[in-house]
């Protein structure tokens, strides 16, 4: 299926996606020695962002700050579509994070985040925050960084009675602790996500010397319907309950950076379960069933979006009329 079809806010499926996690200032490179921009960042606002340009209604839980940063990082999301009648009037300072990029376009971090806005939860703070939602997902630093970590891993486990979980490790070495403690959070996932994504570099770290798709599989048999993995650009690989193992290519793509680029295909993955109804807890087991050409279709229309956003600065996603215009040509 073309992913451009369906997927303005008036024909998509109904229903709500919410994400809950940071909100980070990312300075990233602008072309000159020494010289940075700011750009709006963080692994789950990117993936809310991601999910409106495809026309998906997109609920971001976030804790945003009232500060200079925080007032660009909220009118960031809003312009876009995002909705932010959850989120929360912070009163601590914003999170940054200064990214530094290899000759290949990769990216790397430093980041800025002692006691700042991002990790403070409270469980009052998310008590009706996934009310009538189809999905949550879930990742990154949000999950792993105390005090708030335990609040949105207990979200998580309790939106999964009425909603689609997905969740991305996004590991980053600096502020996740040890590996062992980071697949502590990630055990405890496996047991409540439906669709778990994670890159190529993330399971390196996380599981040293094992086969992508051998760890894939693992994850799947733990309780996910759908594990997917990317690979860069060589494309990803899918393990589902009924699909079994699917391989699928990258594109070839002129790459500025990669910031943001597995957050476009989480968000891509999301919108094609939005766009064929596979999105709630009612539809678990057609979620569970979908077969190799479905995963397929989605794996690759993803594939599609992150290279996209490969091909540009920053986290910069496409929109469905992009999508529509790259095909129609």
């Amino acid at each position: 299926m073309d992913p451009a079809e369906g997927t303005d806010a008036t024909d998509v499926t109904g229903g709500v996606v919410a994400v809950a996690g940071e909100v980070i200032m990312d300075m990233v490179p602008a072309g000159g020695v020494d010289l940075f921009r700011a750009a709006p960042g963080g692994s789950p606002a990117n993936v809310a962002v991601g999910l409106a340009r495809l026309g998906v209604p997109a609920r971001l839980l976030a804790r945003l700050s009232g500060d200079v940063l925080g007032r660009r990082l909220r009118s960031h999301l809003a312009g876009n579509g995002v909705d932010l009648s959850h989120a929360v009037d912070a009163s601590e300072p914003s999170s940054l994070a200064i990214v530094v990029l290899a000759e290949d376009g990769s990216a790397d971090y430093d980041f800025r985040v002692d006691g700042t806005a991002d990790w403070q939860w409270t469980d009052a703070e998310v008590a009706d925050a996934v009310d009538g939602v189809l999905a949550l997902h879930v990742g990154s630093l949000g999950l792993t960084t105390p005090p708030g970590g335990a609040v949105l891993r207990r979200l998580a486990a309790r939106a999964r009675e009425t909603a689609t979980v997905t969740f991305d490790p996004n590991v980053r070495h600096l502020l996740m602790g040890s590996a062992e403690a980071t697949m502590r959070v990630v055990d405890e996932l496996l047991q409540v996500a439906d669709v778990v994504k994670a890159s190529d570099e993330d399971i390196e770290w996380l599981a040293p010397g094992r086969e992508l798709a051998d760890v894939a599989d693992e994850w799947a048999s733990r309780g996910p319907a759908l594990v997917v993995v990317t690979r860069g650009g060589e494309g990803a690989l899918a393990v589902g309950r009924a699909a079994g193992l699917v391989d699928r290519p990258g594109l070839p793509v002129a790459v500025v950076d990669t910031v943001g680029a597995g957050d476009s295909f989480m968000g891509a993955v999301l919108a094609g379960l939005h766009r064929r109804g596979l999105l709630g807890a009612a539809a678990r087991e057609r979620l569970r069933a979908m077969d190799a050409a479905t995963v397929t279709e989605l794996v690759d229309e993803a594939v599609e979006v992150s290279a996209i956003t490969c091909s540009r600065q920053g986290a910069d996603p496409p929109t469905a009329q992009e999508l529509r215009e790259r095909h129609a040509g």
